[in-house]
């Protein structure tokens, strides 16, 4: 036989092994014994044919009914299986055509789960915007469900208003409360490799960060306190976000201890309490205060001191309105130019210098500027001659309790040690 009869013979012979096939189709299909094979990891449509403690069978349209057993079967959430029924419709899996006993082996979590992925990578695509609730946290974000799927939502992508309500410094104080809130979010990333997930708030939610300030600013009232938390530091000041909005603390609102930076005593993310001490409704602008919520220490510096009292005091600043000196715990006061002698002088170095220990005067007390005005030239006066008397006898009497009753030597009064020099004798 030649070549050519060869080939002639091996075509014949495919042809009616076709033949031979295509009759075989035809006479199933004829007898209505057509079979539709399953393929691995297709999703088919089944119906629940019968359901027993650890297995159920599913017919899927081949010659016997495909099996959920064994671990796909304790995959089955617990209230889902109790919720199957003999009859129903339900979506699974092909693990495997027929396994080593000629089973089909079938998965209803697997065929979920693909469903699941689907609608998500259909989602990502439409942009559409699915409701859901919280069902957990991590450190870095919320857990969501989509479907048979937990998507993440990332601390970013949280709305501006849910992110202003997180309080606490752990992921639990800052997250644990939002469990069970329900929640809008939109598909932003689908990856069925490494089974990633990615959900946005932010981008599901009609809210700006312009709407939100507007609506605190309208709910807000100033002398109200807040808690809120440190978003960025300033050589002026910070800005503490409350419930979405930024308000300043200006560095003067800080700390009643003079600082020169605020990350002195401040950190971004820190929590701290604010009282609203003003609102720009039409700048949109709100001012805050910490020190305002802390007890202020010159308070009770200056409760010592009372108008009228003789005290000591050191020179430490001379400028062209007066000297300024300190007193006790560093409370610090002003000697008013006009205060300083009872002639004119242009300047208080005419008659004052540096470090100076000098008597004086107090003759005004001002809380609220932390101001106390001291004279110089006054402490002579007779003006206060019945009170400079009673703080002689007090101080008399004190030492007398000291001293078991016996008679002091003779002392002068602390406050009239030193004088600061006159310029001039007074006049008669």
């Amino acid at each position: 036989m030649d070549n050519n009869d060869a080939h002639l013979e091996s075509w014949a012979n495919l042809e009616n092994n076709q033949v031979e096939k295509d009759n075989m189709a035809d006479l199933l299909a004829g007898e209505g014994l057509g079979i539709d094979f399953p393929q691995q990891g297709e999703i088919r449509t089944g119906v629940i044919a019968s359901i027993t403690p650890g297995q159920i069978l599913v017919s899927v349209g081949t010659k016997s009914e495909g099996v959920i057993a064994g671990k796909e079967y304790e995959l089955i959430p617990p209230e889902e299986l109790a919720e199957l029924k003999i009859g129903q419709e339900i979506p699974v899996y092909v693990i495997n055509p027929e396994d080593q006993n000629g089973n089909l082996i079938l998965s209803y979590t697997r065929a979920r789960e693909e469903q699941s992925w689907q609608i998500v990578e259909s989602m990502l695509s439409s942009k559409e915007t699915v409701h859901s609730s919280v069902i957990g946290y991590n450190k870095g974000g919320l857990i969501v469900p989509i479907g048979g799927l937990r998507g993440f939502v990332p601390a970013s992508q949280i709305s501006i208003t849910r992110r202003a309500g997180m309080t606490g410094d752990t992921p639990e104080q800052r997250w644990s409360r939002m469990i069970g809130q329900e929640i809008d979010v939109m598909v932003i990333e689908v990856d069925r490799e490494r089974r990633r997930l990615i959900l946005s708030e932010r981008q599901a939610s009609t809210e700006t960060r312009e709407s939100v300030k507007e609506r605190v600013i309208d709910e807000l009232k100033e002398g109200e306190v807040r808690t809120g938390r440190v978003t960025s530091l300033a050589d002026f000041g910070v800005f503490v976000n409350i419930n979405g909005a930024d308000g300043l603390v200006h560095l003067s609102e800080i700390s009643w201890d003079r600082i020169q930076h605020p990350s002195e005593v401040l950190k971004v993310g820190q929590e701290v309490q604010v009282k609203v001490i003003s609102i720009d409704r039409e700048k949109k602008r709100i001012g805050l205060s910490i020190r305002q919520l802390q007890a202020d220490p010159w308070d009770q510096k200056a409760a010592r001191f009372q108008v009228g009292q003789l005290v000591e005091g050191t020179i430490t600043r001379l400028t062209k309105f007066g000297a300024f000196a300190r007193l006790d715990d560093d409370v610090e006061g002003l000697i008013h130019i006009s205060e300083i002698s009872e002639k004119r002088i242009d300047h208080p170095r005419e008659v004052l210098k540096e470090g100076d220990t000098v008597t004086l005067r107090i003759i005004k007390i001002d809380p609220a500027n932390h101001r106390i005005g001291l004279s110089v030239r006054r402490v002579d006066s007779m003006a206060y001659a019945d009170m400079d008397w009673q703080s002689l006898e007090a101080e008399f009497k004190e030492t007398e309790l000291d001293t078991g009753g016996e008679e002091p030597a003779p002392k002068e009064p602390k406050a009239r040690k030193t004088k600061a020099p006159k310029t001039e004798d007074k006049k008669e």
